[in-house]
């Protein structure tokens, strides 16, 4: 493997934490099932919850790659949702091993 395509994949493999704050109707329509079933299967590890104000938090660690197809989900939802909007921040690397429903 030459040192650009070893530089690309040591890249894809190199996992970054993420914060989504999911809006619209994302609460009471599965949506947190949803998250955890793609993440799950995805490989990040991380969780979700609701939030008072009617949103859905998302953090989540894996590729950039990873991320991408899981924004990709997220906007989507299950069939009974309707998002809205998704905002997506960096965050700090946490220790966890799955993917969990917190609240």
């Amino acid at each position: 493997m030459n040192r650009e395509r070893h530089a690309l994949y040591c890249f894809s493999l190199m996992q970054i934490a993420r914060r989504y704050r999911v809006h619209g109707r994302v609460q009471g329509v599965g949506y947190r099932y949803f998250v955890q079933n793609a993440a799950t299967r995805l490989g990040i590890r991380g969780w979700v919850r609701n939030l008072d104000d009617g949103s859905v938090e998302v953090y989540a660690i894996g590729s950039a790659a990873e991320h991408d197809d899981l924004a990709g989900r997220l906007h989507k939802g299950p069939g009974m949702a309707a998002v809205v909007g998704v905002e997506t921040q960096e965050a700090a690397l946490e220790k966890l091993s799955s993917f969990r429903i917190t609240g």
